[in-house]
């Protein structure tokens, strides 16, 4: 779950980390008056949980209350990564000095936590880190140890600071990856990371990221995050409990279990096709077939369909008498390619073939590429 900045950076503040005074707002009038309450120069910022707002158009520098008010009527209802701006962060400018990037987040790699720190930040560092990846220093933290001042200050050691203490960023970094840790975040990220002209650090961005198992131990803080944004047909298959995300392509897919379905997918883009849908009916979602079945038919790009079971403790022909059931109720006339292998085969076959007329396929292979054809 994604974060806007306002309530990211409300975290850092609750660790001491330093922010800008800001204000959030839901209209110009408001933003108005917040310049004003700020001393008439502000920063207007649009409120998304996505970067490159800057680029976009989503953060304004302003001079006085009247700017602030023009500024927040342009931002407001604008549409940046695919998000509507229904919220302003009116904040207060701040002189920097020089621009630091920071981070924690989950490595893969290492299957652990890392906290990254650069002597260089701002809106160009993913073009900073492509160009020169040594820009960055990576510390890969052990569990069962953690980070504190002490591992954040081996981490910096040789850097060119400047007039930065280090022991002052190094207090950054470990509060950083205090709140990293308690409150279950998949990435927390500062950038920049401004020094001001008195050697003092602000938080002038906040990217955090929860992890989406962790919204049962943290309820009042998921309360403040943002619901992804969906599609129309993805809004019905959360309503039906049904693992469903719409695609660009006009081959519609139902497979049983995750991983089937994305290598489905994937021979289908492999064969020269393009997948309408990821959505899986394993588990208990077979008692769904006729929803996820409605679901997928409901977009109308999907020109062909392929059906694929493998099963090993489920039972293939439990899956496809629920996929006979709503095809027959459904009645779609589009071409369908079946892939059927594992526990109840024969007998799963034998229902396809009797009751809808069609002869699976002996290879997923062969299915996956007669509904590609089907779908050109």
């Amino acid at each position: 779950m994604n974060f806007e900045e306002y309530p990211a950076k409300q975290l850092l503040a609750s660790a001491g980390i330093p922010v800008p005074k800001g204000l959030l707002v839901t209209c110009a009038d408001a933003a108005a008056t917040a310049a004003q309450e700020l001393g008439g120069k502000a920063v207007v910022k649009a409120q998304v949980p996505t970067g490159k707002r800057g680029k976009a158009g989503g953060i304004q520098l302003v001079n006085a209350p009247q700017e602030a008010r023009s500024a927040a009527t342009k931002i407001l209802g604008m549409e940046i990564g695919g998000y509507p701006v229904k919220r302003l962060l009116i904040e207060e400018p701040v002189q920097l000095v020089r621009e630091f990037y920071a981070a924690v987040m989950n490595d893969p790699g290492s299957k652990g936590p890392v906290v990254l720190f650069s002597a260089e930040g701002g809106m160009e560092i993913e073009e900073i880190f492509a160009a020169n990846p040594d820009a960055i220093r990576q510390y890969h933290v052990d569990l069962c140890r953690g980070f504190n001042r002490s591992a954040a200050s081996a981490m910096l050691a040789g850097l060119e600071l400047g007039n930065l203490e280090p022991e002052r960023l190094a207090s950054v970094l470990s509060s950083l990856y205090r709140v990293y840790r308690e409150k279950d975040a998949e990435l927390l990220e500062i950038n920049p990371l401004g020094m001001i002209s008195t050697g003092d650090l602000v938080a002038l961005d906040c990217k955090f990221t929860l992890d989406d198992a962790a919204k049962t131990r943290q309820p009042e803080l998921a309360a403040l995050g943002s619901p992804e944004s969906a599609t129309e047909l993805e809004r019905r298959g959360r309503e039906l409990s049904l693992c469903y995300i719409e695609l660009d392509g006009n081959v519609g897919v139902l497979a049983n279990g995750a991983g089937l379905t994305m290598t489905t997918m994937d021979a289908i883009r492999y064969y020269g096709g393009s997948p309408a849908n990821f959505l899986e009916i394993g588990g208990e979602a077979y008692t769904k077939a006729t929803a996820a079945l409605a679901l997928v038919l409901a977009n109308r790009n999907v020109k062909s369909l392929v059906i694929n079971f493998c099963g090993a403790f489920a039972r293939t022909d439990v899956m496809a008498a629920g996929v006979v059931a709503a095809w027959e109720e459904l009645k779609p006339t589009l071409p369908v390619a079946f892939s059927i292998h594992g526990t109840g085969e024969e007998e799963a076959i034998a229902l396809v073939r009797t009751r809808l007329g069609y002869e699976p396929y002996d290879r997923m292979d062969d299915a996956v590429k007669a509904a590609v054809e089907a779908a050109q």
